[in-house]
């Protein structure tokens, strides 16, 4: 394990970023695709993309900050907050996107949910991505095992030498095949916002299932027995619930049949 992944010069490339980079093109190439089909050009879908990532890396490191404030950065300088390379909380990021998202949506007259629709599938596919980074860089790793496909990172990192079990690898296929499941349900949708809802409550309920060999957690950041992932992820299910509920019913009240003429 190496975070850096290779030189240019003085310029180091990451990991973590690279595979980032390579989720978000992805990821804007498969929806763009899709887009094609519901009618929306492709460029709106490209011109979405940046106030998307802009979005999810102000909520990722926001709620990073929030999370670890006594542990890391009470009392320390601003620069801190905002330019240490670590630290990024993916439900933060996915907050923040949202946000970032429904703006876009509103400045350029989009239909929300159609447009969520579009890019839901396309969210686990980054993010899957985005996990083999974390891999390369060593963070999210989990507890200690003796299993057959337990990893041990290398000298340095805080497990060593102990082998601990493969978060990263264990949340990116679940991710893979998430995708994959909602491009199978996509062309089974009954109303607008469906496949957005059924990805917030699969993914809260596939991350709350990871969390449970998290092993990166410090004890004070716990809430009883539950970590801070899977409190957001009960929120997010919820959310994720009432979406798939209320959504049906709203655009079923939007619809005004014509009056016959008499």
């Amino acid at each position: 394990m190496d975070p850096i992944a290779f030189e240019l010069g003085s310029l180091a490339v990451h990991w973590y970023g690279m595979f980032m980079a390579i989720g978000l093109i992805v990821g804007l190439w498969t929806a763009s695709r899709r887009a094609m089909k519901e009618g929306i050009p492709p460029e709106i879908v490209t011109d979405s993309g940046l106030w998307i990532m802009a979005g999810a890396v102000i909520g990722a490191r926001l709620f990073f900050i929030i999370t670890h404030w006594e542990q890391e950065f009470a009392g320390e300088p601003l620069s801190k907050m905002i330019f240490i390379r670590a630290g990024f909380v993916f439900y933060g990021g996915l907050i923040g996107a949202s946000v970032a998202f429904i703006l876009f949506t509103r400045k350029k007259k989009l239909p929300l949910w159609k447009f969520a629709d579009v890019m839901a599938p396309s969210v686990p596919l980054g993010h899957a991505f985005g996990r083999i980074g974390c891999l390369m860089t060593g963070c999210c790793h989990g507890k200690t095992c003796d299993l057959p496909w337990a990893i041990e990172f290398p000298v340095g990192h805080s497990t060593h030498p102990h082998a601990v079990h493969p978060t990263q690898i264990y949340e990116s296929a679940l991710l893979f095949g998430l995708f994959a499941f909602l491009i199978w349900f996509g062309k089974r949708k009954k109303f607008d916002g469906h496949i957005f809802s059924v990805y917030l409550i699969i993914y809260a309920c596939l991350r709350g299932f990871v969390e449970l060999f998290r092993g990166d957690y410090p004890k004070e950041n716990l809430i009883g027995p539950l970590t801070p992932g899977q409190i957001t992820g009960l929120v997010i299910f919820v959310i994720g619930v009432i979406l798939f509920i209320k959504l049906p019913r709203k655009l079923a009240g939007d619809f005004k049949p014509e009056t016959p003429a008499t």
